[in-house]
């Protein structure tokens, strides 16, 4: 929850708090059905929200669009140079920066760039200045901000160098790549062709091969022959492999489905260091599309479940091969292939697993190497008959998967799977999810309208039953939607059923059966001490309150809430609570950072923030049940094809059973009446799934917090059966008022 605002008491309550700039995305209502929201029957609920909460939105946006600019990083730059202990030239920190981004380890690359900016900048010197801008362009290329890459390149065209071969020609392959993943491939072609007179002689080789595969995709299959011919040999194992896959897609679109057949069949058998069964997968890729071409789906379907299952013997690590070929053959889109096509062929049980195991392979691609043996265990895909075993007959996983032109569902029980198709692509799903969210965040009339229909889409065509225990398994923009906030025949979906969520079947499994029973002890911090403008005080008031619940508790409050404290505390007891400023990280998820308290009088310091990858390295088996009352705590990335990577996932995989997160700030009035009913709920027996329902029924039911606004930004995400033991819950009765 942000919690910013609270320092001004508003005339009108119940909007207070800051809008967080990554929750405040605007899209407007623009896919088929839902292109127009009905206006909800609902008065003071869904009045507009007052100019104050509105101003916040425009500035949350402002906030957004300045992250990661020229301006912002190079002042980044100046503070990071002057806190290293060991300072170098800025031509090694652009060395630097490449390494880093090669690794995949992106906001350590772009803290290595801001500070060869800064020293190019305050030196004067135009030949640093074009290569940090390039290092910007190729790692926010690797990241996915696409955006941000053409700006940087750009930029780095506009210096004035000496070398262009170190700048220009980079540059211009970053445009290129930009287009290839956007779908421009002859723009591509054009951004290849005017990189290939600009290359060093060592760089080159990557151009013509990504030049290759835009001609490919353009259909220009001749030209790309004739370039292919003229490339020399490589001494690079890893780029002669990818040579040879990209020899063997062009005899596909040649339309020579037996030769491509057989060339990716020569893949797989060549050697090429470490990266060999990485290259056996495409390979094995390769043959499925060779197979469907011929006109064999079985055979297609068999080879890529043969990759999937290479993929458990393959190093997870970030690739940069795939992005500097122009190849960008991202391996979810292996895993989307294999769930189309075992729809297709009618296996319900075989798409369902495919998509299991996309979710627990982009955990630890994300992680790379940096989760425990405990983590990497839990994410390991169970199989569906053993994931039936753990569930309860008033039980239902449903799992989601978006394809580009549909939306694919499965009822998971005890004794069945139900598989649906849903007739919504991707990027529509994504624009009215991001709109549904807008016009809740907004306090529009049309959010509850837009409910019902959202509902009628995604949820009444799944035919649960009214009082069935629902665990969500999202997918890609799905994470960013409040469920509970659906309507279905008139009704909300928190009212027909209890609702929570998980990252993957598997984890939730897993949680589950991990056990149900915990002690009452509470950790909680509130209101770092950072600086005046970063004061919260309706924070510190907060973990006071819930103090108050628990006959067993520990504050850290105001200076007192350091890193150092988190780390010492977080895993002593059973309750941790969060209440704290909060910044996702859109670039890497894993530096996505908590404020916590630092030197008074000084800015907010890299060494003050808890980041999302420093929990992976804490034990917090001993944590049951984590609150994250911050602004973008729910929220990470959504990877292609995959959940949101963030703190979420760094919390469950440090050992934590259960997790609550807020998908946009709340209220103080709504999160007390929330939290002292989800408490009460826990201290009566109830598991936390129940109280989390009582909590959000009992906002719903005040008529000045109906609005989901202030009721439904909460996620419950995890072990959906915790609760406290008998003697626990004595103890939370009596200290609860």
């Amino acid at each position: 929850m942000e919690h910013e605002g609270r320092q001004e008491r508003r005339a009108d309550r119940r909007w207070q708090g800051a809008l967080c700039w990554l929750a405040c995305v605007g899209f407007w209502w623009s896919a088929g059905a839902l292109a127009q929201p009905v206006a909800a029957p609902v008065a003071a609920a869904t009045a507009p929200a007052p100019a104050p909460a509105l101003a916040l939105v425009q500035q949350s946006r402002g906030r957004l669009d300045d992250a990661d600019t020229l301006l912002g990083l190079t002042t980044e730059g100046a503070i990071l140079y002057g806190q290293d202990a060991v300072k170098l030239t800025g031509y090694q920190y652009c060395s630097q920066a490449v390494a880093l981004a090669e690794q995949g380890e992106f906001r350590q690359s772009l803290r290595a760039a801001s500070k060869a900016l800064h020293l190019a900048q305050a030196n004067d010197d135009p030949e640093l200045l074009g290569r940090a801008l390039r290092d910007l362009a190729i790692v926010f290329s690797y990241a996915g901000q696409l955006d941000k890459a053409a700006q940087f390149a750009n930029e780095a065209l506009a210096v004035p160098v000496q070398d262009a071969g170190q700048v220009a020609g980079p540059a211009r392959k970053v445009l290129g790549d930009v287009q290839m993943r956007q779908g421009e491939a002859a723009a591509a072609v054009r951004s290849y062709e005017a990189a290939l007179p600009l290359s060093s002689p060592r760089y080159r080789p990557l151009v013509e091969a990504s030049l290759a595969n835009a001609l490919i995709a353009t259909g220009d299959t001749a030209r790309a022959a004739a370039l292919l011919a003229q490339i020399a040999p490589p001494q690079d194992d890893a780029l002669a492999l990818q040579l040879h896959r990209t020899r063997a897609s062009l005899l596909l679109a040649q339309g020579h489905p037996q030769q491509a057949r057989a060339a990716y069949a020569e893949l797989a058998a060549m050697r090429g260091g470490t990266d060999t069964g990485y290259y056996r997968i495409w390979a094995l890729e390769g043959m499925a599309r060779s197979d469907l071409m011929l006109g064999n789906r079985t055979a297609a379907a068999q080879a890529l479940q043969q990759a999937l299952l290479q993929l458990d013997g393959v190093r997870a690590r970030f690739r940069s091969d795939e992005f500097k070929m122009g190849l960008f053959s991202d391996l979810q889109g292996l895993f989307e292939q294999t769930v189309a096509l075992e729809t297709e062929l009618g296996n319900p049980a075989g798409a369902f697993e495919a998509s299991e195991r996309s979710r627990s392979r982009a955990l630890l691609d994300a992680v790379r190497g940096r989760a425990s043996a405990a983590a990497q265990s839990l994410e390991q895909p169970l199989a569906l008959a053993t994931l039936q075993q753990t569930l309860r007959a008033d039980e239902r996983i449903v799992q989601f998967h978006t394809l580009p032109d549909a939306l694919l569902v499965w009822v998971v029980s005890p004794d069945a799977i139900a598989a649906h198709r849903i007739a919504v692509g991707r990027d529509a799903l994504v624009s009215v999810v991001e709109a549904f969210r807008d016009a809740i965040i907004q306090g529009r009339r049309g959010a509850v309208g837009a409910a019902d229909q959202l509902g009628t889409l995604l949820i009444e065509p799944l035919g649960l039953a009214p009082g069935l225990r629902l665990v969500m398994v999202p997918h890609g923009a799905l994470h960013y939607l409040p469920f509970q906030a659906l309507r279905v025949r008139d009704q909300y979906l928190i009212e027909r059923n209890p609702v929570s969520v998980v990252p993957s079947a598997s984890i939730a499994a897993r949680l589950a059966a991990a056990g149900a029973g915990a002690p009452a002890d509470l950790v909680a911090f509130g209101n770092p001490r950072i600086a005046d403008e970063y004061d919260l005080p309706g924070a510190e008031r907060e973990v006071g309150t819930l103090a108050g619940l628990f006959p067993r508790h520990q504050l850290f409050v105001g200076a007192a809430a350091t890193k150092e404290a988190f780390a010492q505390a977080a895993g002593r007891a059973a309750v941790l609570h969060v209440a704290a400023h909060a910044q996702a990280d859109l670039v890497d998820p894993l530096y996505s950072r908590v404020l916590l308290a630092g030197v008074p009088g000084q800015p907010p310091a890299p060494t003050q923030f808890l980041e999302a990858h420093e929990i992976l390295d804490m034990d917090l088996r001993g944590t049951a049940l984590v609150t994250l009352s911050a602004c973008e705590s729910g929220l990470g990335k959504v990877a292609q094809g995959d959940e949101v990577l963030g703190f979420t996932r760094s919390f469950l995989s440090a050992g934590s059973g259960s997790l609550i997160a807020s998908l946009w700030p709340v209220s103080d009035d709504a999160t007390a009446v929330l939290m002292g009913t989800l408490y009460q709920a826990l201290a009566q027996g109830q598991d936390v799934q129940q109280a989390m329902r009582a909590g959000q029924l009992a906002v719903l039911a005040e008529p000045r917090m109906s609005h989901p606004f202030f009721w439904a930004p909460f996620n419950l995400i995890g072990n959906w059966r915790l609760r406290f033991g008998a003697a626990d819950r004595q103890a939370l009765a009596a200290a609860i008022p």
